[in-house]
Formats: C-alpha cells, structure tokens, sequence
C-alpha cells in the first residue's frame, strides 16, 4: 500500500471535506455504536482445530437509545463455524441471538450518549476461514490468520467492515513449541504449567477489522534494529531463517525510509514481515505484513515487500471508509510501488513500470466492459479487488501528478495522511485536499478516471508548414461515448539523437488542431513523450 493561494471554491471545498460522503457499499451500519478496542483471548491446541475464545469489546455509544448491538460471526454449520456459549456485561448475562452469521445482543438498558460499555463473549469452534490451520510447505503445524476482505467475523466477533476501527489485543495460549506474532507491541510471553504458553500482543493505534493478524507457528525470528526509530524484524520458518535479509530486510530497510521521508512518519509501533501459510502474495497486516511462504526463496522480492509497505500508509493507517472506495488502498499501494522504484532505480525504470501497467488496463478494459475504478453501491465481496483498482487506480494518481505539479501533489499526500492518519476516508475527501492544495477544481478529473469505465483512443497526424516555420498536429478522440479532457504533451526532435521540444496542449473536442512553432521540419513527432497519459494511442501520421 506512496501528493497556494487559498481561492473561494478551494475555501468551499475546504468546508465540504467536514462532511463524510453517505455510505455506498451494503453493509448494515449501526447508527450510535463504535467499537472502542478488542481483547481476543484465544486457545489453540495440536488435538484438534477448534480453538476457544472469549473476546471482551469495549463500546461507546453516540446517541441514547441504542437497545441492541450487532456482531458479524460466522455460526457452526456441520462440523465449521462459531457457537456462542455466553455474553456478558460486567457479571450480568445478556440476552443474544446468533442467526444468520449476525450475534446480537440485547442491552440491559438503553443506551446513554458518550457513555462507554464493555461485553464478554466466550464462544468456540472450528474456523471454515479467516484463519487458516495445518500444514506449512515443511509439513510443520501452523495457524495463519486471513481475514481479507470480510473473513475476520469466521473466528472473531467484531464488527467486520473498514467503517469502524478500533484497536486491540490478542492474548494467546498455545502449545509452547510455537511462537506467536500480531499486530502491535509484544506486551508479555509466559511459560504455564504443563507445557503451554501465553502470549499477549497489544494494538495501541485504531485499524480495521480485515488488519488484526494472527501468527502462530515455530518462526526463526530475527531483529534488524531500527529504521526512522520503528523496529524492524523478520518472522520466518526455522528452515528458511538464510534467506531472510535478502527477501525482507534490505528493500523493507529502504522503502519504509522512503515513505517515512516522503509521506510522513510510520504509522505502528514495528513493522514484521512474516512468512505465512495458505495463500500466494502479499496481505499488509497493520505493523505485521504477512507473505505467501513460497515467496520466501532468497531472491530479493522487491516489488511485492515495497507494495505492502507502501499499504501501511495508505489502506491501513488511511482506510477506505467504505468498500467502493478501495482503489484508495490498492491503487496508491500500485502508484507508491512504482515511485520508490522511480526513486531506487531511477525514471527509465519507472516508465518501463508505468508502461506495462498502461498495457495491463488496455486488457482489463476488454475484459471488464462498464466497470469503474470506484465501485457502484458493492454488495460481493467476491468483486472487491480487480486489477482495474490496482492499475487504473495507480494511473490516476498518476495523471493527477501531472496535473496539479510534483510539488502540490505531494504537499497534498502529506496533508492527505496528517488529516486522515489512523481514520478512514473517502474519494470526495482525497479530492478535496488536492483541490485546496492545488488551487483547482479537480472534479471533472476524478470523474472521467474514476467512475466511468473505459479509457480515451486517440489517433492523429502532422504535418510541417515551412511558410510559417510551425508544426501542424491533429488529433482526434475515437472511443464511443463522452469526451474526455485531456492534458496532452506533443514532442518533436529537428535531429535524430537530438534532445525533444515538448509543448502542452489541452485536448478536450472530438477533433482538434494544435500549432507549435519549429525552425525545421521535425525528424519525428509524437505525443505523451514522458508517458504521463492513460490513453489507447498509435504514433502520428505524418503528412494528413
């Protein structure tokens, strides 16, 4: 998961940013309720993959008359899934009902605003996902958890959607063979009669329900001091602790010190990369990033750890607040992944990047007709992620770059992650920064890129008029549907091997013709030169 004069409308825009764009994804909010913090007291054994928990959650309400209290939790069906044995308030049993993957709790009164409650739920079963249990790759027991996007409700009770954050505590016991790694700072480990162990880590700073990560394995665990002041550490299987500087360490050194410098300081108390069970890629837990163990191999995997990392700004820290926005986490995680590659390996490196990403959108658009970056109204979850979030996503903020200037775009990420650091935030609110911090009205921009699908076509043509000494360039938007406004540059060297002229232009009609002034005719023309456009092109034509 790396942005003037203050004029009236960016004044205006400045006071709409105070107020929250409704939700759009289906999701059951609960008007007057917010999760404060989570302790998940959790047992784990080797006879048997059923684990035992008693989660206290900590609420406080907004409003009085709040009655009732719902949790997502999967419930036991067949031998998979949750039962609740008891909730409590304090020593006070509770009524609940626990039907249709939902617990709700009756309260023992209603509600009184800004008053603060705390429920126990103890319950138990066997995980039909969410957290993953068996074998890793060395056929060695192991308990990974995967909540992403909305598994945590398999074996957690909480409210499962990135609207609420909170933060948390697990308190794990478990055979004493395994070490345990989750989010936050490792607060006690504790050897107990009979050959258990007790581990409890603790969560000081809000994140949302997909981001509480759960590692419970034999780890060779190893400490690479301090980076910007947040400990930096590696959790692998003891038969791959050799490879661990060269897959985590050496990038995760760096891009975590890019993104400190660039965006702002790190957001979590460490920052553990972690070799995992059951799944391929990357999942950017907050401060415990969790990777595919086949991914661990000794060769450097610079551009799925800097991805992550990238994802502890901007996801974790800085969450969508609602499912149609998670181009938010996934497209800047892709745009911050190709400018520490711009930074480390230089501009050609990340042209080469931008390129093969525009190629990638150009397929997905064939693939997936009529559907926009931002999602409309989302109801599966299954639909969450496709790569038009990723790469079209990334190409907006992109485009945005060039739009607004280097410099106010990234005075505007930095202003983004202090306002927003540690909350949730959506499209309108990201545009509404940009627009203060640029001086422009930046919605068109954000409705042709993010919420229509499709992307423009030009073809176009040039010729020399050597009476008036200028360059004749032509150019004309095929794609079916709306126009777009497109900022365009035009390039031309007089010499092969020569450095390239290149001059803005401001497309914005069907067709449309641009003069710019040469002493000679050009030895080539083209447009975008410096690959700053998302657009389906061929070269000019000359001589039309």
């Amino acid at each position: 998961m790396n942005i003037q004069p203050l004029r009236t409308f960016a004044l205006l825009a400045l006071i709409g940013s105070l107020a929250a764009r409704s939700p759009a994804d289906t999701y059951p909010r609960q008007a007057g309720v917010d999760v404060i913090h989570y302790i998940f007291a959790l047992t784990l054994g080797d006879n048997s993959d059923v684990i035992e928990g008693e989660t206290q959650i900590r609420l406080r309400f907004a409003t009085d008359g709040v009655k009732q209290v719902s949790f997502d939790l999967i419930n036991r069906a067949f031998d998979k899934g949750m039962t609740v044995a008891g909730v409590s308030m304090g020593d006070k049993a509770l009524a609940f009902a626990h039907t249709a993957d939902r617990l709700t709790v009756t309260l023992p009164e209603p509600s009184t605003a800004a008053r603060e409650a705390t429920l126990t739920i103890r319950y138990s079963g066997v995980p039909g996902a969410g957290l993953r249990i068996g074998p890793n790759r060395h056929g060695d027991r192991v308990f990974f958890s995967e909540n992403w996007p909305n598994n945590a409700r398999q074996w957690l009770p909480m409210i499962d959607h990135p609207y609420d954050k909170a933060t948390g505590e697990f308190i794990v016991t478990a055979p004493a063979q395994y070490q345990v790694v989750a989010n936050g700072l490792l607060v006690e480990e504790l050897d107990l009669p009979g050959g258990g162990r007790r581990t409890h880590w603790r969560q000081s700073v809000p994140i949302a329900s997909w981001l509480y990560a759960l590692g419970v394995a034999r780890f060779a665990v190893h400490h690479a001091g301090l980076v910007k002041g947040v400990e930096l550490s590696s959790y692998v299987f003891p038969q791959n602790r050799d490879e661990v500087t060269p897959a985590f360490e050496t990038t995760g050194r760096e891009a975590l010190s890019f993104f400190h410098e660039n965006i702002g300081p790190f957001p979590y108390e460490k920052l553990a990369n972690v070799q995992a069970m059951g799944f391929a890629g990357g999942t950017e837990h907050a401060s415990a990033i969790f990777y595919g163990e086949n991914s661990v191999t000794g060769r450097p995997i610079v551009g799925l750890v800097t991805h992550e990392i990238a994802h502890q700004w901007f996801g974790d820290s800085i969450t969508e607040r609602d499912w149609d926005d998670a181009w938010l986490s996934e497209g800047f995680a892709t745009y911050f992944t190709l400018l520490f590659t711009e930074h480390a390996q230089g501009r050609d490196a990340f042209v080469t990047g931008l390129k093969s990403s525009r190629s990638r959108v150009l397929e997905l658009e064939q693939k997936l007709p009529d559907t926009p970056v931002i999602h409309r109204n989302l109801s599966d979850m299954k639909k969450v992620l496709n790569q038009l979030i990723y790469q079209k996503g990334g190409w907006t903020l992109h485009m945005l770059r060039a739009q607004i200037g280097a410099p106010a775009f990234w005075t505007g990420i930095r202003d983004y992650y202090r306002r927003y650091r540690d909350g949730s935030a959506t499209t309108d609110e990201f545009r509404r920064v940009m627009e203060q911090v640029s001086g422009q009205d930046l919605d068109w921009f954000f409705k042709q890129w993010l919420t229509r699908s499709g992307v423009p076509k030009i073809e176009g043509w040039w010729r020399y008029d050597a009476a008036l000494k200028q360059v004749e360039v032509t150019l004309n938007q095929t794609q079916t549907g709306d126009l777009y406004r497109l900022p365009i540059e035009v390039g031309w060297t007089l010499k092969a091997g020569e450095a390239m002229k290149v001059e803005k232009a401001m497309l914005s009609e069907r067709t449309a013709r641009f003069t710019f002034a040469a002493e000679a005719e050009p030895a080539s023309v083209t447009i975008d030169p410096d690959t700053w456009l998302l657009m389906e092109a061929g070269p000019l034509v000359k001589g039309r």
